[in-house]
């Protein structure tokens, strides 16, 4: 299994991996600005909600790095001004503000020392958290691993493995390890129109771990399931409410519903860093709507019309009653998700 590496931290720099070149180039590209990393995470070179989260706690050193010779109270404001400004980049992925709100806690905490010294914490602090997104994929892995069995079809959608985190992913981290275990099964995996990060990013880092993998178009899942070659969905997610709704890149809900109607699981797996507790449900989950061109346009080349109106809602929210059941890194979470996720993990870790 040869998996790709999204995010690195090198001698006090940050590299990421650009994912809006593959599959065709694999280019690992320094970060040097704040600036820099907000595009990244815009453009979409650096995604996956725990991915985010990773890149964002080492681009926040990035951002204050000239910060360290300054006066501790000078060093906190640059601080919090620069986690605000990286927290606007991409709304809906709730671990992006979650790592960042934990390193200012960090530094919030060492308050009483030079500046330089709670930059070297706060180092340590983001790689804490990149070093507890790789065990929470791992773990994610084990448990969801038993449902997928030889033979099986696994639908995913959009890309929720490697490349969307710093370890092994979360809906493809069963995947990985069901393929450890010896099991042989088949993965599908929708294009994920606008931006096919399916087709570019899943098949990609499947095909090259050498997992059974085929790409089909969005609007061919519905026909895949009547046929009978589905027999398992795993999707990621990018927030989940205290009640269980997922918001999760944009065709996932239209999924849940077919899964539904054909009796197929559909299972969600996530970190703890990805619970809201703070939003009750789905409906409080802002949805990011990005630029009409990735609509407009495929590739380099305009396939609508001018001038032509365009919706384009990144993500959607999938409610709780059409998920199978939750795949965490402390166990898989069964309905009634409200009860289930507020005894598993509230109150949330508030550690520093």
């Amino acid at each position: 299994m040869t998996l790709p590496e999204t995010v690195s931290w090198r001698n006090g720099a940050l590299f990421l991996l650009d994912q809006t070149r593959l599959p065709l180039e694999e280019v690992m590209e320094e970060q040097t600005s704040a600036e820099q990393v907000w595009d990244s995470i815009k453009q979409l070179k650096v995604r996956g909600a725990p991915a985010i989260g990773v890149a964002a706690a080492y681009g926040l050193l990035v951002a204050v790095c000239e910060l360290r010779n300054a006066s501790p109270a000078a060093f906190l404001t640059g601080l919090r001004a620069q986690a605000a400004y990286l927290a606007d980049s991409r709304p809906t992925a709730v671990n992006l503000s979650w790592a960042l709100d934990r390193m200012l806690r960090k530094a919030e905490s060492l308050s009483n020392l030079a500046a330089a010294q709670m930059y070297d914490a706060l180092v340590t602090q983001a790689q804490k958290i990149h070093a507890e997104d790789q065990a929470l994929c791992q773990a994610m892995g084990e448990h969801g691993a038993p449902l997928i069995q030889d033979g099986m079809g696994v639908l995913t959608h959009c890309n929720a493995g490697a490349l969307a985190t710093s370890g092994i992913g979360t809906a493809l981290a069963p995947m990985y390890i069901a393929q450890q275990q010896g099991r042989n099964f088949r993965v599908f995996a929708d294009e994920t129109r606008p931006l096919l990060q399916g087709a570019r990013l899943t098949c990609w880092e499947l095909q090259r771990s050498g997992i059974d993998v085929t790409a089909i178009t969005d609007n061919m899942a519905a026909h895949m399931m009547a046929s009978g070659e589905i027999d398992l969905v795993i999707t990621g997610t990018d927030r989940v409410a205290a009640n269980g709704d997922v918001a999760n890149k944009i065709g996932t809900l239209g999924v849940a519903i077919c899964a539904k109607h054909f009796g197929i699981p559909f299972y969600v797996a996530l970190p703890s860093s990805t619970i809201d507790f703070s939003t009750p449900d789905g409906s409080g989950i802002p949805i990011e709507e990005r630029s009409a061109e990735e609509v407009t346009h495929f590739g380099a080349r305009r396939t609508a019309p001018e001038n032509i109106q365009v919706r384009n809602p990144a993500f959607d929210v999938t409610p709780h009653d059409l998920v199978t059941g939750l795949i965490t890194d402390r166990g898989l979470v069964l309905p009634p998700y409200a009860t289930n996720l507020a005894n598993l993990y509230e109150p949330a870790d508030s550690s520093v």
